[in-house]
């Protein structure tokens, strides 16, 4: 076989390959599946449900464009996706809901009056950049959620960025398949 008819079956071979990959990419999608690999939560497989947002439900929300966002992106905190503002969704749990009264200070997160472990902000990241401050003490409105993650104290979460309006949820999601409880605090996420 000579080099260029070995460079095109290569070539022709490569590109089915990505195909199918794009093929397999867009069925998951489809179906709602996501995995997750941050901070954020246990990491594994996540599925889309038919389920109300509530308290401790896990959902994939898309971040409000905001100058904020936008510095996380560029830090990368956020990756690119399909959300407006070009962020690709998050994965949290809602730790509060309209009328809960939510408390950020410097040594955490209260809703109505108890501690969230885990939840003191970080003043700087891993980088030594330092982090948006969001020191709050008020009840929600009625179209608020806090989404946060109880599993790390390193996550990019409403700590940092506070409440999120209820049409920023595009699904509630639950795990299909889970490899570690406890999550790391080098992810690419963490601050």
């Amino acid at each position: 076989m000579t080099p260029r008819r070995l460079l095109r079956r290569l070539a022709l071979g490569a590109a089915g390959a990505a195909a199918v990959l794009g093929i397999l990419a867009a069925v998951v999608h489809q179906a709602g599946v996501v995995i997750n690999t941050t901070a954020s939560l246990p990491l594994g497989l996540y599925r889309a449900i038919d389920a109300p947002v509530a308290r401790g439900a896990y959902v994939r929300f898309c971040p409000p464009p905001s100058a904020l966002f936008d510095e996380a992106a560029r830090r990368g905190y956020v990756h690119a996706g399909f959300c407006p503002g070009g962020y690709g969704p998050l994965l949290k749990r809602v730790l509060a809901v309209p009328g809960d009264r939510v408390q950020v200070a410097g040594d955490g997160v209260r809703i109505d009056g108890r501690f969230v472990p885990l939840s003191a902000p970080m003043w700087a990241d891993g980088g030594g950049r330092t982090l948006p401050r969001y020191v709050q003490d008020r009840v929600l409105n009625p179209s608020e959620l806090m989404l946060m993650s109880d599993v790390s104290p390193v996550s990019f979460d409403a700590r940092y960025f506070g409440p999120v309006d209820r049409a920023q949820v595009q699904a509630v999601i639950e795990p299909l398949f889970i490899w570690s409880m406890s999550t790391s605090i080098t992810s690419t996420e963490s601050p």
